[in-house]
Order: structure tokens, then C-alpha cells, then sequence
């Protein structure tokens, strides 16, 4: 199947839903990490023996939802797709106000050697607040040192990254990137071109991330738009985030749940 097929499969099943995007649908295959959706005109599909996790955002009135899974074809990988989930699971066990990060961190690394894998380490969860998919606390998937506390009424997004015990057990940026924000406007360009085409991704968007495909429709009727485009994001009125890699190149499974942390806990919400 087309990778850009599941992408809009998924973000079309949000808006049909009543909901939307809050970032595009990742869908990062075998030793990709994170970041990967499809550009326009994508012409990759899911290999043969492949491990394909899906992350997907929703919002409603900018309250977002962040979930991951793992669809494993390759039998070979099933039990690391396993040991993210049991991960997943014994995190949310942890979490109830009060209790420090590190202690989540530290349970969710614990599992995943237990199953005889490896975290990634500079991948984390993260707090998650009205319009901002990363905001205030990570969750990293090792223990480390810090006095930071889960706190009452706050959502979390938890998200073990597991990958073989031979790996790296680290992510370095490829030079692709594909996912894009909106950091700066400015309503008094000089370019009229781009002061129309900043205005619909604020519009449209907000803060959260977009993709270029989400703008295939606007390049239609604007002809000029893909170069805008480019010269708003080289005048850094807009980032973009890279593709995640696996440094070793060995493959990466992925499970992540939203989180409520109440007075009784976490309640789930994806």
C-alpha cells in the first residue's frame, strides 16, 4: 500500500469523525523513527517484512489526542513491538500526581531491557497543552536526573521508543524534512504572495504541525505558492522538523497513549 494512501486514509477518517489533524499522520517504516509522512506525489509503499509504526494527532478546539501503534510484518520483530506496549503499560501504572518523571523514565527503561531490548534514548513523551503538541515536561524512555513531578489535572503523552539490544539506542536527523510549523507571522509583509499564504497556514493550522500535501489544493489555485513556500521557510517564518533515524540503522517499534493524570491516576484517553 502507498504510504500517502495511509496518511490520508487516517487524516480524512479524523475530519469525517469531526475532528482534525494535529499533526500529520506519521507513518515511519523499519529503522525511521519519527517525522515521516508523505510529501506531495509520494511514491514509497510499505515493504515487504516491514515494521510500520503510525502516529497519529487529533484535536478538537486545539485539545489534542496523541496515539502510536506498531503493524508488524515481520515475525522476527514481534516481540519488540510487545515490549513497547508492556512499556506503555507500566508507565501509565506509574503515573499519578506527585510521582517525579524519572520514575515513569525508569520503569518504562526496566521493561524494555527486561524483554532484552534497548530504549531510545534522546526520544521522549511530553506534556501536551491547548495548541501545543510539546509542552512544558518530557517523559524520556531512560531514567536521568530530574526533580520535575507529574502534575494533577495535566495531560501526557507517553511513548516508549524500542529498538535491539545491538543498536545504537539514539535517533540523528536526516536531511529530509516534511513536517512543517508556522513560528513567526506577520501580517505586514511586503509580499503579497507570501503575506496570503502565511495568513492560510495560520488560519488553517495555528501552531500546530502541518504537512505540504495539506497545501496541494492552495498551489492550485496560487501558482506561485510552492516557491512562497520555500522563501517562507528560508526566512524562518515557518520550521520544519526532520526525519528521525535510528543512528545504527537497526529497526524501531513504537506504542504511545494520551494520558489525564487525575486524583485516582492516569486515565487514558486514546
Amino acid at each position: 500500500m502507498p504510504l500517502i494512501e495511509v496518511c490520508e486514509l487516517v487524516e480524512n477518517k479524523i475530519v469525517s469523525l469531526g475532528g482534525k489533524p494535529a499533526f500529520p499522520c506519521n507513518i515511519s517504516v523499519n529503522e525511521i523513527a519519527a517525522h515521516y509522512t508523505s510529501p506531495p506525489e509520494d511514491r514509497n509503499v510499505i515493504p515487504e517484512k516491514s515494521l510500520v509504526k503510525i502516529d497519529i494527532g487529533v484535536h478538537v478546539n486545539g485539545y489534542i489526542a496523541d496515539t502510536a501503534t506498531t503493524v508488524c510484518f515481520n515475525p522476527e520483530y514481534e516481540d519488540m513491538v510487545y515490549a513497547a506496549e508492556k512499556a506503555l503499560e507500566a508507565a501509565i501504572k506509574a503515573m499519578r500526581p506527585g510521582v517525579l518523571i524519572n520514575a515513569v523514565s525508569s520503569r518504562i527503561e526496566a521493561t524494555i531491557e527486561r524483554y532484552g531490548f534497548k530504549p531510545i534514548s534522546n526520544l521522549t513523551g511530553h506534556e501536551i497543552g491547548r495548541y501545543m503538541i510539546h509542552a512544558g515536561s518530557s517523559i524520556p524512555n531512560v531514567s536521568h536526573f530530574s526533580i520535575s513531578r507529574l502534575r494533577l489535572g495535566h495531560v501526557y503523552a507517553v511513548e516508549p521508543f524500542v529498538t535491539l539490544k545491538n543498536a545504537a539506542g539514539k535517533v540523528e536527523s536526516l536531511p529530509e524534512k516534511y513536517i512543517f510549523r508556522l513560528i513567526k507571522y506577520k501580517s505586514s509583509l511586503k509580499n503579497a504572495e507570501a503575506r496570503k499564504l502565511l495568513k492560510f497556514i495560520k488560519d488553517n493550522f495555528r501552531t500546530l504541525p502541518f504537512a505540504e500535501r495539506w497545501l496541494v489544493r492552495y498551489y492550485k489555485e496560487n501558482p506561485s505558492g510552492k516557491q512562497v513556500f520555500s522563501m517562507l521557510l528560508s526566512s524562518k517564518y515557518l520550521t520544519a522538523y526532520p526525519v528521525f533515524v535510528e543512528a545504527s540503522l537497526k529497526p524501531v517499534a513504537q506504542a504511545e497513549h494520551t494520558v489525564y493524570i487525575s486524583d485516582e491516576g492516569a486515565i487514558v484517553l486514546t
